[in-house]
């Protein structure tokens, strides 16, 4: 009988379950959705009840649809979202709502009601900031839990256990806060390459010197792929697993895109290639052997994902889901049907094919629509369209659709561009998730930034890395990194289009142009 395991990702709206053999091969898969609360501008919020429902519904079906012996699989491991988890003492679900429902005990990653508390943060300029780009970001946890803290008073002296989501679905499967290096490194301001890594004089003066106590936080942390010990009889019952399966310590999902993508690369490779996973919003990940700081970005951040090695992290907020929105916004986008992303796609390659670069003339976007991540740490900034006619057709639309893809691929050039300042060449693209389905928008991507972009022969970047963490976390390999030289592989590349520089290189000078006017408009505002 083969040795297998299981992969779990946990986006924004469903958790997916992948079984692999130890070569890395998907055999199965399925998938489960759970719901996001909006209960006020800026909040989106997830039960956690739910989300490990869809978890365990996603990995049944999993081994249902592959027809899979469960006593084959000999190891689990979970990637998700970053978003935060609040529990009482006893692991039960207490509110992160202005609403006081329990059940709505996980603020996405996305959220961002507490833009206030991330910029007190900011002012205090303590060092903890140098290993997030010089910028507390919304995103990230400590501002939203200094916000739950002033906001929910009730519900913080509830509290007795929060953990960012991969550390939650380890602990729901074993029993145990098996904290990852990568979640407290990336989100909690936990300095791995220091001890202590948790800086009580940084908690203190933002207002969470209870923080320890309220959330559980183990004083050390483990490493990505280490075990975090087998699953606990009621879990393995809900999870359809035996016992004697091992779980690995997770990692945020980008992360474990990254290890899926760039495993098995030396030092030269992983100083000349970027991770890039896309879907919903974009991560943007390079790692050295080296600390670098970078204005902007996250990082740099030490075992955060490729054991022994820092990590810078880009990003921008919205990506997919600001394609989505301009297809919302339009009227013509709202009768294209299920595929419409695709009729759009070809909509753009006709036009291309018949005048070129020429038929979206001057108008230009300004992705920013839910903040700069990366590399201007502004979550203020908003989008901008120039360029506007009194024009509704349905090639208007195929024009903004167009403009706003190349847009957000020229947000990618802005991150390579700071990345290279710092002491990269990034002169290649991994890319994975949703994104590298869209032929329109790998070969976007190419020309923006003029290097190729590869595409790994197991489309699923983020299911296989977590399945390399999976594997190493059961003993299968020794470590991640043996685990992903050997399960994953690069298929094909696609190369910058040589004619299109030019016409790239101009957009781009005007893309940094309308940075400096939108932030001198947002200055007389």
């Amino acid at each position: 009988m083969p040795d297998l395991v299981i992969a779990v990702d946990v986006g924004s709206s469903s958790a997916r379950a992948g079984v692999f053999d130890k070569r890395g091969v998907l055999l199965a898969r399925a998938e489960a959705p759970f719901a996001t609360a909006h209960p006020e501008p800026g909040h989106a919020e997830h039960s956690s009840d739910e989300i490990w429902t869809a978890v365990c519904q996603a990995v049944r079906g999993a081994i249902t649809a592959g027809h899979i012996a469960a006593e084959a699989v000999k190891g689990i491991a979970f990637d998700a979202t970053c978003s935060l988890v609040t529990l009482d003492r006893a692991g039960r679900p207490v509110t992160a709502s202005l609403t006081g429902e329990d059940r709505w005990n996980v603020i996405m990653w996305a959220d961002h009601r507490a833009t206030a508390e991330a910029d007190e943060i900011t002012a205090t300029r303590h060092r903890v900031l140098d290993h997030v780009g010089n910028v507390m970001s919304p995103e990230m946890e400590i501002p939203k839990l200094l916000w739950l803290k002033r906001h929910c008073p009730d519900a913080w002296h509830r509290y007795g256990l929060m953990l960012d989501l991969t550390d939650f679905l380890t602990w729901k499967a074993t029993g145990r806060a098996a904290v990852s290096t990568c979640t407290v490194t990336c989100k909690w301001t936990y300095l791995a390459h220091e001890k202590p890594g948790w800086q009580s004089d940084f908690l203190s003066r933002v207002g969470l010197d209870d923080l320890q106590d309220r959330a559980s936080l183990p004083a050390s942390t483990l490493p990505i792929g280490t075990s975090a010990g087998p699953l606990t009889a009621e879990s393995a019952g809900q999870l359809g697993l035996p016992r004697d399966c091992v779980v690995g310590v997770g990692a945020i999902d980008a992360h474990a895109g990254g290890i899926g993508v760039l495993g098995g690369l030396d030092a030269t490779g992983l100083n000349e290639t970027l991770a890039m996973i896309a879907g919903t919003s974009s991560c943007h990940m390079a790692a050295s052997p080296d600390p670098r700081q970078i204005p902007g970005l996250w990082g740099p951040y030490y075992d955060a994902m490729l054991p022994g090695h820092w990590l810078n992290e880009g990003g921008q907020s919205a990506t997919g889901s600001l394609l989505d929105h301009i297809l919302d916004l339009h009227a013509e986008g709202q009768s294209l049907g299920a595929d419409r992303h695709a009729v759009i796609a070809a909509r753009i390659e006709a036009a291309l094919a018949a005048d070129g670069f020429a038929f979206v003339d001057d108008l230009h976007v300004l992705p920013d629509f839910h903040g700069n991540r990366s590399p201007l740490a502004d979550p203020d900034s908003v989008g901008v369209i120039h360029g506007l006619r009194l024009d509704a057709s349905a090639h208007s639309l195929t024009r903004l659709y167009f403009a706003t893809a190349v847009g957000i691929a020229l947000g990618t050039r802005h991150i390579i561009d700071a990345l290279n300042d710092a002491g990269y060449a990034i002169a290649h693209i991994r890319l994975t998730g949703g994104h590298a389905a869209s032929q329109l928008l790998v070969q976007l991507y190419a020309d923006a930034t003029d290097v190729a972009v590869s595409l790994p022969e197991q489309p699923d970047g983020v299911l296989l890395g977590t399945a390399c963490v999976a594997a190493a976390g059961c003993g299968l390999y020794p470590s991640v990194t043996a685990a992903a030289a050997a399960m994953t592989r690069i298929g094909r590349t696609v190369q910058p289009a040589a004619a299109a520089r030019d016409f790239f290189d101009r957009r781009y000078r005007a893309f940094l142009l309308m940075h400096e006017h939108r932030r001198a408009v947002s200055r007389l505002a």
